[in-house]
């Protein structure tokens, strides 16, 4: 059995695809836009010109796969309650990584060193999904 994070970005998923392609080296293993679909939408779910928005994509980030979507393309994301959690490999690895995802975001906890790990830091990106970066000890 697994579990696989499926996000949705209400409208910026493409943009947020190419971010963590550079940034955290994601593999784009499925990408289907609305306009891809054989079947549309209900009426007035979308709003109008969302055809090319992405109706479903797959990313690969190391072993983990995170399934993405633009939702309703309704301009407004949510998320709450949850942080992906990102391993990195060094202490170095992890102070790039977290840089990098902080870029334009907000950084809910400094990297610094814990208890449980050597390199452990908290942010929420540029569009607000919260990660929590460290070094598995």
């Amino acid at each position: 059995m697994q579990i696989q994070p499926y996000v949705f970005f209400e409208g910026r998923c493409e943009e947020a695809l190419m971010f963590y392609r550079d940034v955290l080296g994601a593999e784009i293993t499925q990408l289907m836009r609305y306009s891809d679909s054989p079947a549309p939408p209900p009426p007035g779910m979308l709003p109008p010109g969302s055809e090319n928005r992405i109706m479903h994509a797959s990313m690969r980030i190391g072993d983990s796969t995170v399934m993405v979507s633009d939702g309703n393309c309704s301009g407004t994301t949510g998320f709450s309650g949850f942080s992906l959690a990102l391993n990195a490999a060094s202490d170095a690895e992890a102070e790039r990584l977290f840089a990098a995802l902080a870029e334009g975001g907000q950084i809910r906890m400094p990297m610094a060193p814990t208890f449980f790990s050597s390199r452990f830091g908290m942010l929420a990106d540029r569009y607000g999904l919260g990660w929590m970066v460290l070094v598995p000890a």
